[in-house]
């Protein structure tokens, strides 16, 4: 579930705490979280709507203004029904601190390589973390398809695999492109995956 960049603040400062979305199936559930650039989400509340239902009060919480509107955005064919998702901030993303945490112990070294390794052994094209990293390094701040084209892959699996780099900490997202977090220099400088 993604929110556009103009509702990072109101959902930072706790005032954007409603989302209407189209689904075939929900995206999130109930007492799970959610990982958003203004922080992460605890969902309260899934709940099937009828678009009908929506108030001017409702969108105001989802940090717009007029109900129409937001109904207009919905969209309702090919078996999707209207949900209404209800949240709160839980507290800052984790991977902040995570990424910024360049002093990697032999253990912490140790668990980033076993899991990279995971990923290479599961991958269904081969190996593919090193060479993501130092593409990454070798080119910050330069846009997916250009990244995901020198690596010989499509961008949407390209760009499917820097998120679970971004888990590790080991990446950050730019408004254009990546770059390697000073978690993933420190991982790569000490000679990576060995």
């Amino acid at each position: 579930m993604l929110f556009p960049k103009a509702l990072w603040a109101g959902l930072e400062a706790g005032e954007v705490t409603v989302a209407f979305r189209s689904w075939k199936r929900p995206t999130v559930k109930t007492g799970g979280t959610l990982i958003t650039p203004a922080g992460r989400l605890a969902i309260d509340a899934v709940e099937v709507i009828d678009p009908i239902a929506i108030t001017d009060a409702d969108v105001r919480q989802a940090g717009a203004v007029d109900a129409d509107a937001q109904r207009a955005l919905l969209r309702t064919e090919d078996g999707r029904r209207t949900y209404r998702v209800a949240f709160h901030l839980l507290g800052d993303d984790p991977r902040i601190a995570l990424r910024n945490d360049a002093a990697l112990s032999d253990d912490e070294r140790a668990a980033i390589r076993t899991k990279l390794a995971g990923y290479d052994r599961r991958s269904p094209t081969g190996p593919w973390t090193t060479a993501a990293l130092e593409v990454i390094r070798d080119h910050p701040a330069v846009v997916s398809t250009e990244l995901a084209e020198r690596l010989g892959t499509e961008r949407p699996a390209f760009k499917l695999n820097v998120r679970k780099l971004k888990a590790l900490g080991l990446t950050e997202s730019l408004d254009v492109g990546y770059r390697l977090s000073p978690r993933g220099e420190a991982y790569l400088a000490g000679g990576g995956a060995g």
